[in-house]
């Protein structure tokens, strides 16, 4: 390869960097609303760049958020090898909830469907798939309700998105509390099992000023003509 070939080549990969952190950064912050154009801004390269880089949306959700996912795969992990069933469904509910709070973007891509992100979606796939087994080892034990249901994880991520991207600086209080509810609500008490204890909730300035953040903006005064 020829020097200006090898430098191209350097070039790209920079700008594929450079575009990737961007979007990251973007995503976190904000969530996926943020458009091309502002990742292109971002990253310091022309819309082109990152179009020709990232044909299409999926591809760049994928890139940016394909190590998270790996961080959800192995949280499953983490639970399926707790030696106790029930420690390790409530273990994954709070750990995957609490990446939810950490990362909006990433709040958002456990709620939806990529299809053209092939290696995002065979993780969450596989995360889906050790989601049945971490039911049927905590309701053979005797310790989830058995009413609990697959689909149900993908309720609690819902319900902890609207409460993360609702709550604000109160986020992480609030959720804990949510999950800590939700674990109440899914346990069976039995002989010495109690149920989970709660989280402190968030307090009421917190929960007050997050109610304030919702309230729409007041509407433009009409203009005489």
């Amino acid at each position: 390869m020829t020097d200006d070939g090898q430098r191209i080549r350097i070039d790209a990969r920079r700008n594929r960097d450079r575009i990737v952190e961007a979007a990251r950064e973007l995503f976190t912050r904000h969530g996926l609303s943020v458009s091309t154009n502002e990742v292109a801004r971002h990253a310091g390269v022309g819309i082109a760049t990152v179009l020709r880089r990232f044909p299409t949306r999926d591809d760049l959700v994928g890139a940016v958020f394909l190590p998270k996912m790996a961080g959800y795969r192995h949280a499953m992990s983490a639970a399926l090898a707790e030696p106790d069933p029930w420690h390790g469904f409530s273990q994954f509910l709070e750990t995957v909830c609490g990446m939810q709070v950490a990362d909006l973007g990433f709040t958002e891509v456990l709620i939806r469907t990529f299809p053209t992100a092939r290696a995002l979606e065979s993780q969450r796939d596989e995360v889906a798939a050790d989601f049945g087994r971490l039911i049927a080892r905590a309701q053979s034990a005797g310790r989830l309700r058995p009413d609990f249901a697959h689909q149900d994880l993908v309720v609690i991520l819902m319900a902890n998105a609207g409460v993360v991207a609702a709550s604000g600086p109160a986020a992480e209080a609030a959720s804990r509390r949510l999950v800590g509810h939700l674990l109440r609500s899914f346990a069976v008490a039995s002989h010495g099992h109690s149920l989970p204890a709660l989280p402190s909730p968030p307090s009421r300035t917190a929960m007050y000023l997050a109610m304030l953040r919702l309230r729409p903006a007041p509407p433009k005064p009409a203009t005489r003509r």
